[in-house]
């Protein structure tokens, strides 16, 4: 759509929600005018327009916390913006990964990797009698590894006999072993995330390389 349709309030600004591209989090809520928008696109960073101070600011300018911009869209009123981005640091000027830290209401959290990892952590540091994953660890890395090995072929077996739903099974198994590894090596979900989103960034410019 063309950038000319969007629609700002009296003051010449439009919300925009920053998202994190990797896990979906949301990261800070800022808003931008026509100019910060344009500079946003060409510049592929984030920037907005400061309400308090009354003049442009380009998220990081200072921090070095940069928002690299992965895609950029808007709802169907088309008077708010939903950017994603690859940050480079922080969102949140108090060191917060995002500016949404302070909880209000929490019912049951949904399932997330991190989530996962996380509790997967918990067992190698705070070990729990009967815990799988506490056995894994106690093992030790030659154990993690074979498991990892098993069910990778568990997950071929899966794939070549065209079983969805046992494929599926077994990537999840696959998923959890491997996660297990990481978390013995310290390896960081996040540490995986930003090697895939470098290979994305790297095979974006081979592509425009190719067409230029």
């Amino acid at each position: 759509m063309d950038i000319k349709e969007l629609k700002y309030n009296d003051q010449g600004l439009i919300p925009a929600i920053i998202t994190d591209a990797r896990t979906g989090k949301v990261l800070m809520l800022a808003y931008m005018n026509s100019e910060s928008l344009e500079i946003t696109i060409k510049e592929e960073r984030t920037c907005f327009f400061s309400r308090s101070r009354n003049e442009l600011w380009r998220k990081g300018e200072t921090s070095g916390n940069v928002q690299q911009v992965v895609s950029i869209a808007t709802d169907c009123d088309k008077d708010t913006l939903l950017i994603s981005v690859i940050p480079a640091g922080p969102a949140c000027h108090t060191g917060n990964e995002t500016c949404f830290f302070n909880t209000i209401l929490e019912n049951a959290a949904p399932f997330t990797i991190q989530g996962l990892m996380d509790l997967i952590i918990g067992r190698k540091t705070d070990k729990k009698e009967g815990s799988y994953t506490t056995y894994l660890f106690e093992k030790g890395r030659d154990k993690i590894l074979k498991k990892v090995g098993e069910e990778a072929t568990e997950v071929i077996i899966g794939g070549k006999a065209d079983d969805k739903a046992e494929t599926i099974y077994e990537l999840a198994d696959l998923m959890y072993h491997a996660l297990v590894l990481m978390a013995d090596m310290d390896i960081s979900v996040d540490d995986v995330m930003k090697e895939l989103a470098s290979r994305h960034v790297i095979d974006k410019k081979v592509k425009q390389e190719k067409m230029a």
